[in-house]
């Protein structure tokens, strides 16, 4: 390109350039309803992760530049939202209320075109999709300082619902107030989480203030909106939904926190090639037990990420296992060990194989 253009000359070929987009966005529309048709008439899921993740690769790899790859996974994901949206309203649950980091995850994961509903508790979630109010649900699972989520890993020993992908987005607390000044901060309100998170920060710059605990961090923004004297530790997107100033940004105490979330629905998902397999067991209450359980996967070489237990509420002394692997359940090796690991335990139940959030 010539460097002596013209401004005007520039922004035509911009504008150009533009137009041509925009006929490429309703050609591949059109592509779109029509794979939603076949979709229903061969009754298949409108919603497919592992087609998602084929999307970014192959778009990040094959671009060259000066556009950022994230910014390009940023706006095909939006390009993909109101696709499916052409095909299928999408109607997602999540742990709400609105502005709170897992809204921000269902927002990430599904993009502005998808009906995003709130619940007011995971077992709310769980029921909507469920109960086919929702298509799928978005809940939190795990933190990288603050550990699991109990009340999730409570619900899928109840339901019959399977993980179909997972979500991992940074936390940044910000400090927000109505006046944005420190010096007016008489008490602070969120989510305990958010506050263990920031706790050294709170001690270091507000050793005498009163910290409130709360149901979550956007109902902390809500308080505040109404109260100059108090400040809350909530999102930088719950200070525009609430109109509140920030104080202080990024204070939580640890950098590189991350927080895991789950989206769930009805169906399994398929394989993307690089998956991830959650699975919950029960074992038997005999010597070696835990050797054995380990043992199927350890001699196939299929790595395990994550290992994690909750006490069986309905017997003393006695245990739920939370597995993580690589693989699909589809995978022979995967399939064969989840086959061994059944005959040391109680039971086994696959909880879904996804892609893995890398």
């Amino acid at each position: 390109m010539s460097d002596k253009k013209t401004l005007e000359e520039l922004r035509h070929s911009i504008d150009n350039i533009d137009d041509r987009i925009l006929d490429l966005l309703n050609e591949r529309a059109s592509m779109v309803v029509a794979v939603g048709r076949l979709k229903t008439r061969e009754r298949l899921d409108f919603y497919s992760p592992s087609r998602e993740r084929e999307i970014y690769e192959r778009l990040s790899a094959g671009n060259r530049g000066p556009f950022p790859n994230e910014a390009l996974k940023s706006v095909f994901r939006e390009i993909i939202s109101a696709s499916l949206a052409l095909e299928y309203p999408m109607q997602v649950a999540f742990l709400g209320p609105r502005a709170t980091f897992t809204h921000m995850a269902a927002m990430q994961q599904f993009g502005l075109s998808a009906e995003l509903t709130p619940q007011k508790s995971i077992p709310a979630v769980f029921e909507e999709v469920a109960k086919g109010r929702a298509q799928y649900g978005v809940v939190p699972v795990e933190n990288s300082t603050e550990g699991m989520v109990s009340h999730t890993l409570d619900m899928f020993m109840e339901s019959d619902l399977k993980i179909i992908a997972e979500i991992l987005l940074e936390v940044s607390h910000d400090l927000l107030s109505r006046t944005g000044r420190m010096e007016d901060v008489k008490k602070v309100y969120s989510h305990p989480q958010a506050i263990a998170q920031c706790r050294k920060w709170l001690d270091d710059n507000l050793p005498n203030v009163p910290v409130v605990d709360v149901a979550s961090t956007a109902l902390a923004a809500q308080i505040v909106n109404e109260d100059y004297n108090a400040a809350a530790i909530a999102s930088e997107s719950a200070a525009s939904l609430y109109d509140l100033k920030i104080v202080k940004k990024r204070i939580e105490d640890q950098i590189n926190n991350y927080t895991r979330f789950l989206v769930i629905g009805k169906t399994m998902a398929g394989k993307s090639g690089e998956d991830k397999t959650s699975l919950m067991f029960s074992v038997k209450d005999e010597p070696g037990i835990l050797y054995r359980m380990l043992e199927p996967f350890a001699k196939r070489g299929i790595n395990l990420s994550k290992i994690e237990s909750r006490p069986l509420k309905k017997k003393a002394w006695e245990y739920i296992f939370f597995l993580d692997l690589n693989g699909h359940v589809s995978d022979p090796e995967v399939e064969e060990a989840v086959s061994e690991l059944r005959e040391c335990c109680r039971f086994v139940k696959v909880l879904g194989s996804y892609p893995k959030n890398t």
